[in-house]
């Protein structure tokens, strides 16, 4: 009888399975039937051989070949890349709530605390507490009109560094390094009233700052997906979540202690109004919170403004007509007596101009902030399915002949960051800039998961006679 038992247990089990398997492969083709196209794929990696760095590229390839909606499995990771303006908009109008969610992530659980950040958290009570007090308490309008002076102050110190190096001539100068100075001083003075670049004399303490660059600098590199996040057996091979703990705990102590330091002492820092705000809502204002909220205005308005400050002036030396222009402009609506001010940008139209097309043609993030379906829904027709990664490529819409009579040198449109603008008009008016050789700037593109250049820009500059007569007061 129990061989028996085991033989009529083992055969049931095996008509479950069976209709199990074949019911979910009846509903997926019956339900299913307009899936986006799709390319062949490979046993276990499926897709993955596919993307190539830059993986932008990569996808825009794909796009041309199958069309602008393309579905493709990355391990076991359901992913749509969509490819088309228009198929993006659906995705952020009548699918916007369907696609509020991000995909969960190694880089997500470890170093956004368990994705409870602005950027990580899923749609629902706790984000829009987030986007609240992000919105009133660190990006309102009287917030970013009152740290004006650390903005002007920084764009200050980038000119005098640059006329320091090319005061009486042209001379050779490294502009990667001093945008991203400028930028993550603008940051870290807004979250926490800190200087960590620069020469040593300029930085709050020396050897907090290079402790603070140190973790920056092994976050950018791991930011975004992980492979472990499409194959999870590789988590067992790697060691790749226990680098991710450890750098979180590094991190997180930081944080901590610049917390702590202002519940000391007072200032006007995005800390301070967040420690102001816990005093009222103790129960939600937590330090966790104040934390992640500082974490990803760090990461979101740093690299990318250097990255864009970059791509721009390069363009500019690559096209010194376009970089004429820009100067008459600003030397027409502005004068020699005084700096540009960001009150100027409005009517630097040329200007608004560079910055736009910079944008479109080099995104900083050239893929946006991949979403997550948490329901079915369809796009262009197609049918998206639950729990699946969406992603939009904007490095391909950007260049979508559909949408651009020439997508490679028409004017986009748009206003860029207040950094931005103030940086690079007032670098434009202050110096004269050349390339360092005859040849045109390499615009190659570096790896990861933002758009850097391969090599750091080098220029040749010269300080025009407004240096002198506003920056040092001799005319």
């Amino acid at each position: 009888m129990e061989d028996q038992d085991i033989i009529l247990y083992s055969s049931l089990a095996a008509i479950l399975l069976l209709f199990l398997a074949f019911k979910f492969l009846l509903l997926s083709k019956t339900w299913h039937k307009n899936l986006p196209p799709s390319p062949p794929s490979l046993p276990m990696i499926s897709h993955l051989h596919l993307l190539k760095p830059p993986i932008h590229h990569a996808l825009l390839k794909l796009s041309q070949k199958y069309g602008p909606i393309i579905s493709l499995k990355l391990g076991s990771c359901r992913v749509v890349v969509i490819s088309s303006a228009s198929a993006a908009g659906e995705c952020f109008t009548k699918n916007d709530i369907i696609l509020a969610n991000r995909p969960k992530s190694l880089y997500g659980k470890h170093i956004e605390y368990g994705h409870s950040t602005l950027s990580q958290s899923p749609y629902g009570d706790h984000w829009r507490n987030l986007r609240r007090i992000s919105t009133m308490e660190i990006f309102s309008q009287s917030r970013l009109n009152a740290l004006l002076q650390v903005r002007k102050d920084e764009v200050r110190r980038l000119l005098l560094k640059l006329s320091t190096t090319a005061g009486h001539g042209f001379a050779k100068v490294e502009l990667k390094s001093m945008f991203v100075d400028l930028t993550f001083n603008n940051l870290m003075r807004m979250v926490a009233g800190k200087r960590y670049y620069g020469g040593d004399e300029d930085v709050t303490n020396y050897e907090e700052a290079m402790q603070f660059k140190e973790l920056i600098a092994q976050i950018l590199q791991i930011a975004g997906p992980n492979v472990a996040d499409f194959l999870p057996i590789l988590k067992w091979f790697r060691n790749d979540e226990k680098k991710l703990i450890n750098l979180a705990k590094r991190i997180d102590g930081f944080l901590q202690k610049l917390i702590d330091e202002h519940r000391i002492k007072e200032g006007n820092t995005m800390i301070d109004h967040l420690l102001s705000l816990q005093k009222l809502e103790p129960d939600y204002c937590t330090d966790q919170i104040i934390k992640g909220l500082a974490l990803v205005l760090i990461f979101a308005g740093t690299d990318t403004s250097a990255i864009t400050l970059e791509w721009a002036m390069a363009n500019l030396l690559n096209h010194p007509d376009v970089l004429k222009k820009a100067r008459d402009e600003i030397d027409a609506q502005v004068g020699d007596e005084r700096l540009m001010d960001e009150t100027d940008v409005p009517n630097l139209h040329y200007l608004q101009n560079i910055i736009s097309e910079t944008l479109r043609l080099y995104p900083p993030t050239p893929l946006l902030v991949p979403h997550f379906s948490s329901s079915d829904c369809t796009v262009g027709g197609y049918d998206v399915l639950r729990d699946t990664i969406v992603l939009v490529n904007a490095y391909a819409i950007h260049r979508d002949q559909k949408s651009w009579e020439d997508p490679t040198t028409c004017p986009g449109a748009g206003l860029a960051q207040r950094v931005v603008s103030l940086t690079l008009g007032s670098m434009i008016q202050c110096f004269e800039w050349n390339r360092v050789s005859e040849e045109q700037v390499d615009m190659t593109e570096g790896r990861g998961a933002t758009m850097r250049k391969a090599q750091p820009l080098e220029a040749m500059c010269k300080a025009r006679p407004i240096v002198n007569k506003v920056l040092y007061g001799v005319e």
